[in-house]
């Protein structure tokens, strides 16, 4: 692990000493009729209690009731001390419109599930005990990002019981008056360097931001410099003479992390400080591959849903974080795709260390319109924003399926609406691929993904025998989709298979769905597992796959473990098949 690391700690890429986790008993309550602020809850109740952060659908909650609630309400009491200091109170998610009062007073809202928001409380805060009430309002509306939450009454195809208010960590931060808000990490592999964007909050003529640089204890490189704006940008050279070859590189075999500790000094004095730590590593697209640190990288992904039985959406620990990404490695896979979900970003942090890659996906909205797009784009921008520094993450991956641009295909401003979105992004983070529509029907995208479903094999690699028939559209997946949108041609981009398989077994589970046929047992889930991979192993201008999927969700029982993540076969076969290929 890293040297700031705190267990727990919810932003493990931007550590400070002086912060409380407000995780635990809230009181809580239903406002079906929308009536709690004119009733004046927003001063604080007491009634039901809920664990926070589980929602009200889980068992964890306490509460585990599963039928949709647009409104619902919290509160609890914490300590604090009024005075010069400045107190941060951020939500890591909370789904969807959350209000928060502080001791009565709106302290702000914000809208979007899925990223992390912040709030400065201080003028609130009184001496001793204070007040902290929140309301989250959701619906079933399909123009908000929704992911996998159903907007049905029942569950239906892949969509599983809502989430609605707060489900991640909501936590306190002691800030000074003068302090760093954030820095942009990106590793510049080729120059041997980092780059830095600082942004303080209260730039001066006599403010400085000192940066060490270590790696396992010793100092590597070190620089001052003066922040008398509120950005600047700088680089710092990691070349070491302890290093054998001069940097320590980031990669799943070596997944070696540098520590980086900031200094805020203002007149002399050090008013700030923050740990962090970053990953030397290149992500690049050379013809029809794909480069990791200059060399070709073949991913063996697995499509990761980040559900729990008791739970949903909200990992019950983090030790249960960590323990899915050592089974994911103990299956042989170097990556995984996280689907339809902005995970708790601990999560990415044990990718980093454990030298897992990431895809980072966004939750879908399922209708298209104005309101959808705005939406969309916002808490996308968020959600790039929030996770651009961890190395794990290698491709971003806006849109699914076509969901929320249903008619792509032939919609052109459904196309300029994927392809702004490629460009924001790419103008956030240039150094990552970007997949426009995983799946089919892509207008421009840094890799081409496809998805099919079929369960034979010899038809399955019938279905891409020819290369030059299906990448000209003139040849679909099982499906009966193209992988291009009307309009948009192949370029020459590196081809993936981002889904396939989703095998289930016969006896178990019957109620719950696999795609295709069930295979009879254990044996046969290795077999086909093994003939499907094989088949995407030979093809040779495919780069890579991602199976579906890590765990049985609810009524989709596909998994290569159950809910409880238990292995339905032998780890060690499906790790051999996933070692044919290196």
């Amino acid at each position: 692990m890293t040297k700031n690391y705190v267990a727990n700690y919810p932003r493990p890429q931007f550590v400070r000493d002086n912060w409380e986790d407000l995780s635990g008993k809230w009181f809580f309550r239903f406002d079906d009729s929308k009536t709690g602020y004119q009733e004046k809850w927003h001063e604080g109740f007491e009634d039901q209690e809920i664990l926070v952060p589980f929602t009200y659908e889980t068992k964890m909650s306490g509460i585990n009731i599963q039928d949709h609630h647009e409104c619902c309400w919290y509160s609890r009491t914490f300590e604090a001390k009024a005075g010069d200091g400045h107190m941060l109170l951020h939500f890591e998610g909370s789904d969807y419109l959350t209000t928060v009062w502080i001791n009565g007073q709106k302290a702000g809202s914000h809208e979007g599930g899925y990223a992390r928001f912040s709030f400065e409380i201080s003028k609130y805060l009184t001496s001793g005990k204070n007040t902290i009430t929140v309301c989250c309002e959701d619906s079933m509306d399909r123009c908000r990002p929704r992911g996998k939450q159903r907007w049905l009454k029942d569950n239906f195809g892949c969509w599983y019981v809502q989430t609605t208010g707060i489900w991640k960590q909501v936590w306190l931060e002691e800030v000074p008056a003068l302090r760093l808000d954030s820095v942009k990490i990106t590793p510049d592999f080729d120059t041997s360097s980092v780059i830095l964007s600082y942004s303080v909050n209260a730039p001066a003529d006599d403010c400085f931001i000192e940066a060490e640089v270590s790696y396992k204890g010793q100092v590597v490189a070190y620089q001052k410099i003066q922040m008398d704006g509120e950005h600047k940008d700088t680089s710092i050279d990691l070349t070491s003479n302890n290093a054998q070859w001069g940097v320590y590189t980031w990669s799943p075999n070596n997944p070696n992390l540098y520590d980086i500790d900031f200094k805020v000094i203002r007149g002399g004095q050090v008013v700030d400080t923050v740990g962090s730590y970053f990953g030397l590593r290149k992500i690049s697209i050379q013809g029809s591959k794909v480069l990791l640190n200059n060399s070709p990288l073949y991913q063996k992904l697995i499509l990761d849903q980040g559900y729990w039985p008791d739970s949903g959406l909200t990992p019950p620990s983090e030790k249960a974080l960590i323990e899915d990404i050592d089974k994911i490695l103990e299956l042989g896979f170097n990556g995984l795709r996280k689907h339809q979900k902005t995970e708790d970003e601990r999560f990415a942090y044990w990718c980093d260390v454990k030298g897992m890659l990431m895809w980072c996906e966004s939750p879908s909205t399922y209708f298209y319109n104005d309101l959808a797009v705005e939406r969309f784009t916002k808490e996308w921008i968020e959600i790039v924003r929030q996770n651009y520094n961890h190395p794990s993450i290698i491709v971003w991956t806006p849109f699914n399926e076509s969901w929320g641009v249903a008619n792509i295909k032939v919609n052109q401003a459904q196309q300029y609406f994927v392809t702004g979105v490629y460009g924001v992004t790419k103008a956030m983070d240039i150094m990552r691929p970007v997949i426009t529509n995983d799946g089919w029907e892509h207008t421009c995208s840094d890799i081409i993904t496809l998805h099919d479903y079929q369960q034979d094999s010899r038809l399955f690699a019938k279905v891409f025998a020819d290369r030059a028939k299906i990448l000209n559209n003139e040849g679909t997946m099982s499906q009966g989709k193209f992988p291009f949108a009307e309009d948009w041609r192949y370029q020459g981009q590196p081809v993936l298979i981002s889904e396939y398989g989703g095998i289930a077994i016969a006896g178990r589970d019957e109620d719950g769905w696999g795609y295709g046929e069930r295979v009879k047992d254990e044996a046969g889930l290795v077999e086909r597992y093994g003939a499907l991979t094989k088949a995407i192993m030979d093809m040779e201008y495919v780069c890579g796959y991602c199976y579906t999927q890590v765990t049985d969700v609810q009524q989709e029982v596909n998994g290569l473990m159950d809910e409880e993540r238990n292995f339905k076969c032998d780890a060690t076969a499906i790790k051999a098949i996933n070692d044919w290929k290196n």
